[in-house]
């Protein structure tokens, strides 16, 4: 068989009533889902994905981290297989896409490739991969981290969530403990679908990002020290503020990203400040500097800044100060030969498209230093995610699903 038209599209009603159908399972409050990895909710979701998964003919393999693999048999037994997939686990309150999209979308492009009794000859391997949003668990990405050599398997399961639970205690719990050696498959290729989880491609009218490069990121935890005393009592000059520290470096970190611009982000995200009282000055803060850039000189650059401007403050006010890395990984360059998949495919079917770099990270970020890897991303309206109000079109989730499928079907080699 000659490699596939532009007339071979995927069933955009059947992907639709399938994340629709996902999205019943963990709710969230507010019409999103709260799903989060390792939860009864997740362990509910995982059981419908399989059920899917077999009733499609494949086959369904679990590692030890809990990542499901189903696998539709190539024509070649000696190919190693082709991957697609991401992660269905949610933020506490995410949306229905984040995530699910890239599964399902992988889902439904098997689908369409039996429907049509389409043969390849290497396998294709559809993922969900455990714990990717690290909300329960920190850090992010969890178990392709592990796959990937990049984490230990015994540090992940010792990751605990805030009420003192493990990680690898709530994965047996919930019975997902699987057989496979972590990391042990082999891959020809893998492919992502995301929603952008920004605001560039419904800004530029695009209906394909074809991912390039993911940016690269250092998480800061920083914790400052003062000194508790009465906000009515305490004379101005006499105060040892760390609350105001905070605020001060937080702002020092908005003015960095923004003299490193282009390609520069840095926020304060998560806060806190001790004893949290409205009539106490606080005496510590603690709290998490996020900076993300796609150049590493960049980043490293302005992680250094951060560290010097943070420092300078904190002697200013008279504050003791710790800065310790709660999270980081290099910018990522995705394959050249996957990405010109994902463009061919694109040009192919006709969607308006542009280069993007991921803003976010995700499983694709880890998984390309071990395996050739691209990811294609959809729009999602006003770039909102990790909110329950996060939405897509079911037009934008076709339209990347059919460039997956045509990017998978190019790498995976039609045959017959």
């Amino acid at each position: 068989m000659s490699a596939p038209g532009e007339n071979l599209r995927i069933n955009s009603a059947r992907l639709w009533d399938a994340i629709m159908e996902m999205a019943k399972i963990g709710p969230g409050v507010a019409g999103g889902n709260n799903r989060q990895t390792l939860t009864d909710a997740d362990a509910q979701g995982r059981r419908l994905f399989q059920s899917w998964c077999e009733a499609a003919g494949m086959t369904m393999g679990v590692d030890a981290m809990g990542t499901m693999f189903a696998t539709r048999a190539g024509t070649d037994p000696e190919a190693l297989p082709v991957y697609m997939g991401s992660h269905l686990d949610t933020q506490p309150t995410g949306g229905k896409y984040d995530g699910v999209l890239g599964v399902l979308g992988a889902l439904e492009a098997v689908r369409t490739m039996n429907d049509l009794g389409i043969k390849t000859r290497h396998p294709i391997v559809v993922t969900n991969w455990t714990n990717e949003e690290g909300t329960r668990f920190a850090p992010a990405m969890l178990a392709s981290g592990v796959f990937a050599g990049v984490l230990k398997q015994d540090y992940a399961y010792g990751r605990q969530d805030a009420e003192g639970k493990s990680f690898g205690d709530e994965l047996k719990r919930i019975g997902w403990v699987g057989d496979e050696k972590v990391g042990a498959r082999k891959m020809h290729a893998m492919f992502e679908l995301h929603i952008e989880q920004g605001p560039i491609l419904e800004a530029e009218g695009r209906e394909i990002g074809v991912v390039t490069h993911g940016q690269g990121l250092w998480w800061l935890q920083v914790t400052l020290t003062g000194r508790e005393s009465h906000t009515g009592s305490t004379p101005m000059n006499m105060r040892v503020n760390a609350g105001l520290g905070m605020a001060r470096i937080t702002e020092a970190v908005h003015e960095i990203a923004m003299a490193n611009q282009p390609n520069a982000v840095g926020a304060v995200g998560q806060a806190n400040v001790y004893p949290n009282s409205r009539n106490v000055i606080p005496g510590k803060a603690v709290f998490t500097i996020d900076i993300r850039s796609p150049q590493l000189a960049k980043l490293n650059v302005m992680r250094e800044e951060i560290e010097l401007a943070a420092a300078q403050i904190a002697r200013d006010l008279g504050l003791g100060i710790e800065i310790e890395p709660a999270g980081h990984f290099d910018p990522v360059t995705f394959d050249e030969g996957c990405v010109k998949a994902v463009r061919n495919a694109a040009e192919k079917l006709g969607y308006s498209h542009m280069d993007i770099v991921s803003g976010a990270g995700h499983d694709a970020c880890w998984i390309n230093k071990v395996a050739p890897t691209a990811m294609i991303m959809c729009p999602c309206v006003d770039g909102l995610s990790h909110n329950e109000a996060e939405e897509i079109s079911p037009e934008w989730a076709a339209a990347g699903t059919d460039v997956l499928l045509h990017a998978v079907l190019e790498t995976a080699e039609v045959v017959g």
